[in-house]
Order: structure tokens, then sequence, then C-alpha cells
């Protein structure tokens, strides 16, 4: 059957408001950038007429601008889900309760594909891919994300696939396509080595199906901001804490895979451990692969990483393209349901290290809200592998705003991650220790050990309340921070007496 091809406008005109659309990508990486920015087109042609245009957006999780960006700015969006990271967007998420706001629903990753299948959010209308080949049988190869694609192509009425030529199709080969079947008769999954694959290179799909968009486009990827002095700290800590825990028998002399979070404090970690001559060469077992992966690859630190998304700067993304027959030989991109998956996390016996955006002293863990109220990102992967790793680290700067947010509190405004599946927390100060420790013993090595110097005392002063109970929680002042944040600009004013 041949190929359909059409214009980007043409392909946009398939999707009708109301419509469920379901996107390729994880972070910008693999996400398409033509058709997404004629959707948006059509909305606001629609508005200007009156007439509504809105669609529910799903993806593997964030997206580049050219597809959030886009549609958020032309208030095209109605839904959305499971991870976001674009400004505009999330002002609008943000919005909730007011004029004409993005519902969002903040979701683990591993599980959105399953909960599509299961019929949670009804039908998926359009699936709109990026791809490096389709073949006139239904093959269609992704670019540098998988995500959820192979459920929502699968699902989808219409499949327009963005082909990328941008994209070499050597692509081919290296993604582990293989979606679960749904319960009552899920089976394993039989990965038992990081590098283990157990399904296709491709995603197979009814060619009836597929209409196909040629596009040219470069990738989103920003280049991270330089390691500073405190985010260099904080590899080190983290670096230092592993090797020592290897050399205490903790960790195999093997070493474990590796889970890293996104962005530049998780960068950082990573070059740290390439740099400590104690921790030997590891694998990666993630969701993102970053910069620092390829790099450390090549330097011979890394031997295999597993993915979902190739998360890089155009810079390395370039420089991947040229090198491809090196890094095709290190690197599996696999769906989120399986990168993510808490079963395999388990199973490998994976070092989970994610980034906090608040922590209490008894070890609970906000990484979404900021204040309690506003949606920041969400909580991405960072709870399929908190939850079920060998190890799980957060780490988080001790202060932020210039040291008007202490990042440590007596309590968070939003709880992500629970005190009985955080292990060790790091600030550029220390390391705390929180494993075999009570409420109170995980407060003073918080305290201690992590909190910036100009909070130890009113974080000990919190504690010193000694409220009846097995948790010291004084549910009268546990917020004290916030409030004086909100109210004078600085949490240094705290007062708990009121």
């Amino acid at each position: 059957m041949a190929l359909k091809f059409i214009s980007a406008q043409e392909a946009a005109a398939l999707v009708k408001n109301g419509d469920n659309v379901g996107f390729s990508g994880f972070t910008h990486a693999g996400c398409p950038k033509v058709v997404p920015f004629e959707i948006a087109n059509r909305a606001r042609e629609e508005h200007a007429k009156g007439n509504p245009f809105k669609i529910g957006v799903f993806t593997g999780a964030s997206a580049g601008d050219a597809l959030d960006g886009n549609l958020a700015r032309a208030n095209a969006v109605k839904f959305r889900a499971p991870y976001q990271t674009n400004k505009d967007l999330r002002s609008a998420i943000n919005n909730a309760g007011e004029h004409d706001p993005v519902e969002y629903t903040d979701m683990h990753l591993s599980q959105l594909a399953q909960e599509i299948r299961y019929g949670f959010f009804g039908d998926i209308d359009v699936a709109v891919i990026e791809a490096c080949q389709v073949s006139e049988n239904g093959e269609i190869v992704p670019t540098t994300a998988v995500g959820i694609t192979p459920t929502v192509c699968r699902l989808a009425k219409k499949v327009i696939v963005e082909l990328n030529r941008q994209a070499p199709e050597e692509l081919r080969g290296i993604h582990d396509i293989y979606e679960f079947q749904d319960p009552p008769n899920r089976r394993e999954i039989a990965i038992y080595k990081v590098a283990d694959r157990v399904g296709l290179p491709y995603v197979k799909v009814d060619p009836a199906k597929i209409v196909v968009v040629e596009t040219d486009r470069d990738g989103e990827g920003k280049t991270f901001t330089p390691v500073d002095e405190v985010t260099a700290k904080i590899g080190d800590n983290v670096a230092n804490f592993l090797a020592a825990e290897m050399k205490a028998g903790r960790i195999p002399k093997t070493f474990l895979p590796i889970q890293s979070g996104v962005g530049n404090i998780a960068n950082a970690v990573l070059f740290s451990m390439g740099e400590n001559k104690d921790i030997p060469c590891f694998e990666v077992f993630t969701e993102v692969i970053q910069d620092a992966v390829l790099d450390m690859m090549q330097q011979g630190k890394i031997s295999f990483a597993s993915g979902c998304s190739l998360t890089v700067s155009n810079e390395q993304l370039h420089k991947f393209y040229r090198e491809l027959s090196f890094f095709k030989e290190k690197l599996v991109l696999r769906p989120s349901e399986i990168s993510n998956n808490p079963g395999l996390v388990r199973r490998l016996g994976v070092i989970a290290m994610n980034t906090a955006i608040e922590v209490d002293i008894f070890g609970n863990v906000n990484s979404t809200h900021i204040m309690g109220t506003n949606m920041m990102n969400g909580i991405g992967g960072s709870g399929d592998f908190t939850r079920s790793a060998y190890l799980s680290l957060f780490v988080t700067p001790s202060i932020a705003k210039g040291g008007n947010i202490s990042c440590f509190v007596p309590k968070v405004t939003h709880e992500d991650h629970s005190e009985h599946s955080v292990k060790i927390i790091v600030s550029e100060y220390g390391v705390a220790d929180l494993r075999g420790k009570g409420p109170h013993e995980r407060a003073k090595e918080i305290i201690e050990k992590c909190a910036h110097p100009d909070y130890r005392p009113l974080l000990h002063e919190y504690l010193k309340r000694q409220q009846k109970g097995h948790t010291p929680q004084d549910i009268y002042t546990c917020f004290a921070f916030h409030k004086a944040f909100l109210e004078t600009g600085s949490m240094k004013n705290a007062d708990f007496s009121k």
C-alpha cells in the first residue's frame, strides 16, 4: 500500500475540536514540530470565528515548545497529561478555578500508556508521531524518544507521521518497542540485564491509518547551564557517598545501574561520578539520557544506557548522529512503561537519583508544587523509580531565592514522596542518611547535614517544641516558614509563636 503524503496544514485539518491527540516524544526529544504548529494555527482561526477549538494532549512526558508552547499560546489545550515544563502551558494550568484553565493530570509516567488502554481517558482520536522512517507496510521507526508512541499509534483512528529528514534512517535498531498485555493476561517482562531486549525495532501500525508529513526540523535541545559551585558540591557529595557505600559492601563492587533525573544538577552528579576514581564503569537504566551520559560513554565510564529518550543539547544530538555507529552499540530507547517500570527498577537494583523542590525534616519530599499550590512541572518518573529503587536519593540546594527560601522546611506543602520511600538526602552541605532512623533522628540528620546554616537554628527551634507522638509535627506552626515568606519575603522571619 503506497504511503499518502500530505502537507502539515492538511494534517492539522484531520484534528477536530474535542479530539484526544496522542503525541510522540518524551521531553523535547522525539516530539513532532510542524503539525502542532498548524493545529495551533487552526485553533486561532476557529477562535477568531467564535468557534471552540481545544484538544486533549497526551505525550510520554513534557514536550518541546513547538508542541506545548504553540498549543498553549493558541488556547488550544483542554486537557494535558502526564507532565510538562513549558512556561506558557504552566501558566494556563495554574489558572485552575479562573477563566478557561487547562485541566492537568500529574501522573507517574510509567502509568499513562496503560491507563489510556484501560479507557480511563476516553478514545485516542489522532496520533502525531515524529519518525525517521516509515514503510508502506506500517513500520514506523521513532526518532530520539519513544514515550507512549506504541499505545497511541495502535489505538488512534488516524496516525500522522512527521517524517523528519534531519534524523538519520540509521536510527533503526536503536529502539526496543514492547507493549504490555493488559490484566489479567499480563506477563513478566523478560529483561534481566540493562542491555536485554524484548521487542521490535519499530512500531507496527495498520498502514491504512497512516498519512505522512515530511519535515526537516532540528531539535530544541539547549545547552545545560555550566556546573557552578553549589551543583558541583552536590555532585561530589553524591559521588563520594556512593563510593563509600561500595567500599562498605552495601553496593556491589561491580556497581549498580543508575537512574538520574532531568536537569543541571543531574548532569553535575553524573559528571562527578565520572570523575570519581573509586566508582567503576557502570550502566544506566533511566528515562532521560542526557549530555553527560554520552560524554561518559566515550570516556569509558558508562558501558550501556537504557532509556526512553535522548534528551540532549542540539550540539550533542548532532555529535550523536555523526558517531551513531559507536553509540548504537551502547544505547537502547524503550516505551516509558518499560523504561520506568517499577518491577524492572527493583529487579535490576537501580540506584535512583532525583531532584526535590523542598524536603521536610522528617524526610518527605515535594517534587511538584511551589508553596503548595502552583504546579511547577510534575512528578515525572521520580515516583516510578524512588519507591522501588535499591537506594533512593534526592538532591537539592539548601536555599533558593538568594537565601530567602529554605529548601528544608518543617513540613512540605505538597507531598509527592513519603519518608517511607526516601533513603538519602543530599545538599551542597552534606549527606543525610535516613536508613534505619526514626522521625527524631531523621530530623536531626537532615538539619545538621543538609540544611543551610542560616536556617538550622530555626529548624532546631521547631523540633524542640516537643510535640507528643511518634512524629513531632506541630500542626499549628508547621507552615511558619512558608507563611513568613508569603508575608515578609523571607523564611528567615518564621515565627513559631503565632
